[in-house]
């Protein structure tokens, strides 16, 4: 495998892995909302998830980006 492909399979696997993240805190967000007897950890789990749903949203587009080769 070339420097180039290492990097960009790097790269690729940066960008699934914080989608992978994000997904997970979603999860964990949303037991915590089915779980929470009172309705200060629901508002904490409802936070969670919208929080978690903007980082897979945004972080991998703009890592993307970031990361895009000079050609295109």
């Amino acid at each position: 495998m070339s420097p180039v492909d290492a990097q960009a399979r790097r790269r690729w696997m940066a960008i699934v892995g914080v989608r992978m993240m994000g997904i997970a805190g979603a999860v964990f967000g949303l037991v915590l909302v089915s779980r929470a007897p009172t309705l200060a950890p629901r508002i904490l789990g409802i936070a969670i998830v919208l929080s978690a749903l903007l980082v897979v949203a945004t972080v991998p587009a703009s890592l993307a980006q970031r990361w895009r080769s000079g050609g295109e």
